[in-house]
């Protein structure tokens, strides 16, 4: 196993398997994504190291590991994705009380805020499904009475 000194950075990439992703998403949400780009949507995933390279004493190479996400589970209503966004938030702040988040890194707490209220802002709020149930009710009971 290697082992990096404390000051020397590791980038880290995906690898091309995605199959446990592929899985995870239902068809309707990979098609919403194809044809709409730019869309979100929220999982938890589990990433396992595949390979490493740059470890040796000496060698030109920056520290790189790869990552293959070996099981998944997406957010596949807005119940759910409201849920993950809330997980996301709550880790976000617990990283900043514990001083591990990296702004350099690119996880600054308001780039995670704003992800996840652009993500929020495209679904229902609670009122908004209510009265959408509501008003399905009343359809249904003007289509039973006629």
């Amino acid at each position: 196993m290697p082992k990096l000194s404390r000051e020397q950075d590791v980038e880290v990439k995906l690898d091309g398997g995605a199959a446990g992703l592929h899985a995870a998403i239902p068809e309707e949400l990979r098609r919403g994504l194809f044809e709409r780009p730019g869309a979100s949507i929220f999982a938890v995933v589990q990433l396992r190291a595949t390979s490493y390279t740059g470890h040796a004493e000496g060698e030109d190479k920056d520290a790189t590991v790869k990552l293959r996400i070996t099981l998944a589970e997406v957010g596949s209503d807005d119940r759910q994705s409201k849920y993950l966004a809330e997980i996301m938030r709550a880790m976000m702040r617990r990283r900043k009380v514990e001083g591990t988040l990296d702004a350099e890194s690119g996880l600054a707490d308001h780039d995670v805020e704003i992800a996840v209220a652009e993500a929020l802002a495209t679904m229902p709020t609670e009122a908004e499904y209510a009265a959408h149930t509501a008003q399905q009710r009343r359809g249904s009971r003007v289509e039973h009475v006629g």
